[in-house]
């Protein structure tokens, strides 16, 4: 069984090499257990500070026992989801993860989402900050407060229940990824939310697993601006796949 985990970067030079790291010492000791093979690939959505520089010396420094490790690269920067996406369908795992270049959540996390999603066969294994009683621990209890109303509100306008679109780890399944991922047009902020609405009009069942932020930098969301934007891009979403998906899709399978 191959795993795979893609990790979207921008400008990351200063934590990406702890990244490689952190991330390869995890999966090769967990691999070692678990009998599985895996693959990292970064990718990098235009960086000019030489971040995939740093990822391939760590590479080429690096021997791996269980796995491999390597960069893809969009000559422009055009946006998170567009990174994601690139990395989803360049993937070759059985199952398939993306999150996010600081490693928010911790490699442990990545690796046990990972395992769960084979051993339940789950198409769509989506974190939830949510879901944990500690998932906005560290978080000012402002903007503890703050995220959950700004991500309900954005939820309810994209006509699901999901706790937690924005949480930067998810994990495919390869058919899943696939279908899901070759379909997504959103290179922004607003993937998420395009991804989880294309899973639930395609009958892709969307599972949640309970987590918590170790690492966070400043938020990067200034709430009524991108609000606003949000609600466009949600609202564009949406028209598209009712005219593209204008009834109901039957679930397949988990």
């Amino acid at each position: 069984m191959l795993f795979s985990v893609v990790i979207p970067m921008y400008n990351e030079s200063r934590v990406i090499a702890d990244t490689f790291r952190r991330l390869t010492e995890t999966l090769e000791r967990e691999a070692s257990r678990g009998g599985w093979r895996y693959e990292v690939l970064f990718s990098d959505d235009g960086s000019d500070d030489g971040s995939g520089d740093i990822v391939r010396r760590e590479a080429a420094g690096t021997n791996l026992l269980y796995g491999a490790a390597d960069t893809i690269r969009s000559d422009v920067n055009r946006g998170k989801g567009a990174a994601v996406r690139m990395g989803m369908l360049r993937a070759r795992g059985d199952w398939r993860l993306f999150t996010d270049s600081d490693l928010a959540y911790g490699p442990e996390k990545a690796v046990s989402m990972l395992n769960r999603a084979a051993e339940t066969n789950a198409a769509v294994l989506a974190g939830s900050r949510a879901a944990d009683e500690d998932g906005y621990a560290g978080y000012t209890p402002v903007r503890r407060l703050a995220s959950r109303a700004y991500l309900r509100f954005l939820s309810a306008a994209a006509g699901f229940r999901h706790s937690d679109s924005q949480c930067g780890i998810k994990v495919f399944r390869a058919d899943a990824a696939e279908d899901i991922f070759s379909r997504v047009g959103t290179d922004g902020w607003a993937f998420d939310f395009e991804v989880l609405m294309l899973a639930d009009r395609l009958g892709y069942s969307v599972e949640e697993a309970p987590v918590r932020v170790l690492t966070h930098g400043a938020s990067k969301i200034r709430l009524v601006r991108d609000s606003v934007g949000m609600l466009r891009e949600i609202g564009r979403i949406r028209r598209r796949l009712d005219r593209e998906f204008p009834g109901s899709s039957t679930e397949k399978g988990n």
